[in-house]
């Protein structure tokens, strides 16, 4: 089930569950290969656009109980239990601790290369082996709750990675992909830099493990982007001075091939 949805459906009328459609692969390279920026037809990138109730109780009553068994997840659910008794803001009320808690684990760092790994590589397993059915629902869930109105953000995300593109490529992350407020967090690299325009990221707040220091805004893996300026750095101008290469995005619309697949397998 392959579906586009731009943003003035999502905030009109919406498209039912069985017909939708909203527009990167990280594989291991060879050092200083580059990774192309694409699609990433192989991401995990269930939007639960018209089954949010259904996958909910199946979170709870199956996927939950059954993937909490595994050592990692189970230990990066335990050590982040104080990060989530947080509350909600009065704006946020629709988050629940469990949202709260998956915000937390993401952000604490202990899974999050391979949960993002699998975000991005397996597709093809979500029907039957994907281990992280509860904490890629409550996570989108979470970002969805926090941009109830589709505001958009602009970030910026720093890697330590190259990647190649060019202007004009609809591309996605592909995973959950995190990016900030602020341009100067130089701990996360300089060798590609984007500068983002989302409209389906939501900002973290206090709600990361971290607190609102970096000022996160986490991008869900079914938003496209478009590119629309590319400069080879270091710039002599603007934000991002010190990048090899800095990739303008703006959001493009979503798209989502697995939408409800795993609430209705």
């Amino acid at each position: 089930m392959l579906t586009f949805i731009s943003f003035f459906l999502l905030c009109g009328c919406m498209l039912p569950a069985d017909f939708m459609t909203i527009r990167f692969n990280f594989t291991l390279r060879e050092k200083n290969q580059d990774i192309p920026l694409g699609m990433v037809e192989d991401s995990v990138d269930d939007m639960y656009i018209g089954c949010q109730e259904k996958m909910m109780e199946k979170v709870k009553t199956y996927y939950f109980n059954k993937e909490i068994r595994e050592r990692e997840f189970e230990s990066a659910w335990s050590e982040t239990t104080k990060c989530a008794e947080k509350k909600p803001r009065e704006a946020d009320k629709a988050l629940t601790k469990d949202h709260m808690h998956a915000i937390c684990v993401y952000t604490d760092n202990n899974i999050y290369d391979i949960f993002n790994t699998a975000v991005r590589t397996e597709a093809s397993k979500y029907s039957f082996s994907f281990q992280f059915h509860s904490l890629h629902f409550l996570l989108t869930s979470a970002i969805q709750i926090l941009n109830s109105n589709y505001k958009c953000h602009t970030t910026y995300r720093r890697t330590r990675s190259l990647f190649s593109g060019n202007v004009g490529q609809i591309i996605r992350f592909g995973s959950f992909a995190s990016s900030s407020y602020y341009n100067n967090l130089l701990k996360f690299g300089s060798e590609t830099c984007f500068k983002i325009k989302t409209c389906a990221g939501a900002y973290l707040g206090d709600y990361s493990v971290f607190g609102d220091r970096e000022a996160e805004v986490l991008i869900p893996p079914y938003e496209m982007f478009t590119v629309t300026k590319k400069v080879l750095g270091p710039l002599n101008y603007g934000e991002l001075l010190d990048c090899e290469v800095v990739y303008w995005l703006e959001s493009a619309g979503l798209r989502s091939r697995l939408n409800c697949k795993a609430a209705f397998p």
